[in-house]
């Protein structure tokens, strides 16, 4: 009973084993030899059955399968010792290691294991150890390669062989071997082939030879495999159809630039192929087109809405504020400024920068970094920390804020500072990091601000910026408005006086930093809504550069890119006959009606990869031109106004005075035919093939003498030119509307052109000229000349006015012979004093003049109506008159008839006009008398 009670104080102890074992099995064998042996102790021995092992449990490892796959059976009861084997042999290749857990449990407290008790669970690692039962296979049975006499390859072909056994000893495979003697070839461990001479391929063509491998428990492959090597005769590789010279005619849409071009590699094997097509475009300043159109006229053809404000104007009167910058040479009409990084600086007046209020906006600019003739920037350069510079600062004020925001580079980065209010708002910093900022080429840049968002476009492609908000201690900038071009103010000094009844600030001086250093052109602002991305799109868009025929064409692994200015074209592909016919479709295209004549330089450049590098083909770079041929001018031709218009002087002294050209007609030919197939190209929409025939500007210039603003001036109807957004320039010296625009818009603006004098003008005749103008002043239209006549009539004559200025003339020939030959009648001499004697003999001089004048009409019709009867009313419509429509016109000059005609318009009435003209008392060489009559068919005659 004691022992009893003993066993049941001691009893009910754990099986303990290890916590992990690892494990080797044989491939095609099951039993598992573990590290440490399997054994099981217990505390409770040397107790019958719960100091004894009954038996190991096996559960799932992580792989879940290991149960299933092995068994662990007890080898000794009292010790404890057990084994673990697989149920079924295992195979390497299927499953190399094995994961399960297993468990030990005792006999519990009698036979029937009542109350057995468990171990933990440890964890056993099996790994299967590979028996070399597979042989290498070759990949291929047969390998094939070519190459070029004469030469030594460090690789001709590479051979490969695999091993189906799971571990390394037995999967590598440690060397191959050429079984075929007495061949020029050596074969490495890699299996890689080369030859150990040169080849020549008229003592042996084709060379053929086996090749075995062996892995690393030296067993042979199952069979050899077969090398077949051709020799080929020396070729030389490169582009073959290539020509250097490519002509282009205007008109004729896209060409092929290399139609029977290809690559020739001498069956060098390549894996890889990339040229690149380059078109120097050189001839070009700015952009795209800029030799065609100016900015303002590309905007207005993109459809850009209107209302943009020119912060950088030509320099006139009224914008004085870019007189001092320097200008460059442009190939368009816009004007190029340069900063040279120190002291040139635009200061916008505040009138102008008034009207651009509000956090909505759109800027756009040229921008060319570094000075006028400056190189392409250096890696050391582009990496080398600069100063900010600043391109535009302006604040502005918004109702009862003011908002402040400046466009600033910094070596390769773009950056906007916006400050939405600088009274309570924090500013925000938009950043871009751009090649194109620091590369020394011209770039169109459009920011379009619709605060919080920003979008930058530049050359027409969308960037978007890294926002930083800007926690430091930046000072808020002054509320007052102002905008600079070209740099940034920096400290203020401000003069403070104070009086009875209040306090002013008056500004002294101001520092500009952060200069800008090069080139800018077209900055404008427009505010309001942002510009659409149509738009930007189209004011980049090129008419000329390259492009790709079909991509529909490209063969598997092609691939093609051009950059937005369509100068760079870069073909990609795997297969010699794919970029063979890829290349052979790169295109050169021109939508430009009349496109700009010259050599644009052309070069192709070709990199090659190959499975041997060492080996590769290196081909040269091949340089040659397109030569775009002269087009066919456009004949621009005015017409439809007479080389002379007579008024009476009475309309021209209206409010609204005369047209000068109320009939003209505006015609643009061409003698050839044109191809419009490239209109469906990016941007073409906008930009048609209609644009062809839209005129950019047209001038009216009195000759000889301006206009005399005090007595004369030339008046336009400014609601058809606001209409049509087209701008004007009116001074006393011409009149020159500008602006892209069609045909009858022209003729519309045209036709309103009016000229006014003032009452009591003595004048009798002004002349003008005409000449319109397209594609950027480059094709003339021929010049209309218009001789404007004032009719007088005798009692305007008679006007002390003008008796005062006849006596002057009389008295004063040599004074004014520049002017008399001018046709018009000076302004009295404030100097000049004339006797009353001599005024008597005027007026009865000029009495005597009218007395004579009467006789000589009735001379003239008494003459005419001899001459009707005598031919018999040969001239039926010569021959009605209309007294009521007779005028006298007395002209001092003398010069009207003769530059006139008059000789040639009467030659043919007959005797009697001639007898009027030599009779000395009707006309004398001092004065002539001219007398006009309209008869009933509305023709003037003149005697």
């Amino acid at each position: 009973r004691a022992l009893r009670l003993l066993f049941l104080l001691f009893a009910g102890h754990k099986p303990w084993i290890e916590t992990e074992y690892q494990g080797i099995v044989m491939e095609n064998d099951n039993t598992v030899l573990l590290n440490p042996p399997l054994f099981a102790l217990d505390k409770d021995a040397p107790l019958h059955y719960a100091g004894e092992i009954c038996g190991f449990r096996v559960h799932n490892g992580p792989s879940g399968s290991g149960s299933v796959q092995f068994e662990a059976v007890v080898l000794d009861r009292s010790t404890g010792e057990g084994l673990v084997r697989s149920k079924e042999p295992l195979d390497c290749e299927s499953q190399r290691e094995h994961s399960f857990t297993i468990q030990a449990y005792d006999c519990g407290e009698g036979p029937d294991g009542v109350n057995s008790k468990k171990s933990h669970k440890a964890t056993v690692h099996v790994r299967v150890n590979d028996v070399n039962e597979f042989s290498p296979v070759f990949v291929e049975r047969r390998y094939e390669a070519s190459v070029s006499e004469g030469r030594l390859f460090d690789r001709i072909v590479r051979v490969e062989a695999l091993d189906a056994d799971c571990s390394p000893q037995y999967s590598q495979i440690c060397f191959y071997d050429i079984i075929t003697p007495n061949v020029p070839f050596a074969i490495d461990n890699d299996g890689n082939i080369k030859n150990t001479e040169p080849l020549d391929s008229k003592r042996q063509r084709v060379h053929t030879f086996w090749v075995t491998a062996f892995d690393c428990g030296k067993n042979r492959a199952q069979a050899d495999a077969q090398v077949v090597v051709t020799v080929k005769p020396s070729c030389k590789p490169g582009w073959i159809g290539w020509t250097k010279r490519v002509e282009y005619t205007p008109g004729s849409g896209s060409i092929p630039l290399f139609p029977s071009l290809h690559l020739e590699t001498c069956e060098e094997t390549v894996w890889n192929i990339q040229a690149t097509v380059e078109l120097q475009t050189g001839h070009i300043g700015k952009g795209c087109d800029r030799d065609s159109y100016s900015d303002r006229s590309v905007r207005r053809l993109c459809g850009a809405v209107r209302g943009e404000v020119d912060l950088l104007p030509p320099p006139s009167p009224a914008a004085n504020w870019t007189s001092a910058l320097p200008t460059l040479p442009s190939s368009d009409s816009s004007l190029i400024f340069s900063f040279n990084g120190s002291n040139h600086v635009a200061v916008v007046p505040d009138s102008v920068v008034s009207a651009l209020s509000g956090d909505h906006f759109t800027l756009q600019l040229w921008m060319r970094r570094g000075g006028a003739n400056i190189q392409p920037a250096t890696t050391q350069t582009r990496g080398s920390r600069k100063e900010e510079e600043t391109i535009v600062c302006s604040t502005v004020r918004n109702d009862d804020s003011f908002s402040h925001y400046s466009l600033s580079v910094h070596g390769c980065r773009l950056s906007l500072f916006y400050w939405p209010d600088v009274s309570a708002a924090r500013p925000v910093k938009f950043l871009w990091k751009l090649e194109q900022v620091c590369d020394s080429e011209w770039h169109h840049l459009s920011l379009s601000v619709q605060f919080p968002s920003v979008t930058l476009y530049v050359d027409g492609v969308t960037f978007d910026p890294a926002l930083i908000h800007d926690n430091g201690a930046i000072p808020n900038p002054a509320p007052r408005q102002r905008m600079f071009i070209g740099a940034c103010w920096g400290e203020t000094n401000m003069l403070r006086v104070s009086s009875k009844l209040k306090e002013k600030l008056y500004f002294l001086s101001e520092s500009c930093e952060q200069h800008y250093h090069g080139l800018l052109s077209g900055v404008t602002v427009r505010p309001g809504s942002v510009e659409p991305h149509s738009v930007v799109e189209c004011l980049y868009a090129c008419r000329e550069g390259l492009d790709f025929g079909d991509l529909e064409t490209l063969g598997s692994g092609m691939k093609v890119h051009v950059n937005p200015s369509q100068s760079v074209l870069v073909l990609e592909g795997d297969d010699i006959e794919s970029f063979n016919r890829a290349v052979q479709q790169v295109t050169y295209r021109n939508s430009l009606r009349f496109a700009t004549p010259g050599v644009r330089p052309l070069k192709l450049t070709t990199s090659l990869r190959c499975f041997n590098e060492e080996s590769c083909l290196s081909l040269k770079q091949l340089e040659g031109y397109l030569v775009v041929l002269q087009p066919d001018a456009p004949q621009i031709s005015l017409s439809g106004v007479g080389p002379h218009l007579a008024r009476p002087a009475p309309e021209f002294e209206g409010p609204r005075g005369v047209p000068l050209f109320p009939e003209l007609r505006i015609v643009c030919s061409l003698s050839h035919a044109v191809n419009t197939a490239a209109q469906g190209m990016e941007g073409g929409a906008l930009m048609s093939d209609a644009v062809a025939h839209t005129l950019d500007g047209c001038e009216v210039q009195p000759l000889g003498e301006e206009l005399n603003p005090e007595r004369e001036e030339l008046l336009v109807d400014m609601d058809v030119v606001r209409e049509r957004g087209l701008e004007i320039i009116n001074t006393t010296a011409y009149i020159a509307i500008t602006g892209a625009e069609s045909i009858s818009v022209y003729e519309d603006v045209l036709r309103s052109v009016r000229y006014r004098l003032a009452k009591g003008s003595a004048r009798f005749e002004r002349r003008f000229r005409l000449s319109c103008s397209e594609m950027n002043g480059r094709y003339t239209s021929n010049e209309l000349t218009l001789e404007v006549n004032f009719l007088h009539s005798l009692d305007s004559l008679y006007h002390p006015s003008h008796l005062l200025a006849s006596q002057q003339q009389f008295l004063h020939p040599s004074h004014h012979a520049g002017e008399l030959s001018g046709h018009t009648l000076p302004n009295p001499h404030r100097n000049s004093v004339v006797p009353g004697a001599a005024t008597v003999i005027i007026m009865v001089c000029v009495g005597f003049l009218v007395v004579m004048v009467i006789l000589g009409v009735f001379r003239i019709r008494s003459i005419h109506r001899r001459g009707e009867g005598a031919r018999g009313g040969a001239k039926e419509g010569s021959s009605q008159w209309d007294d009521s429509a007779l005028t006298i016109i007395v002209n001092p000059m003398e010069s009207y008839e003769s530059r006139m005609g008059i000789s040639a318009d009467t030659e043919g009435e007959g005797e009697e006009d001639e007898e009027v003209a030599e009779s000395p008392d009707d006309a004398s060489d001092d004065q002539r008398i001219i007398i006009k009559k309209e008869g009933r068919d509305g023709n003037a005659r003149r005697y």
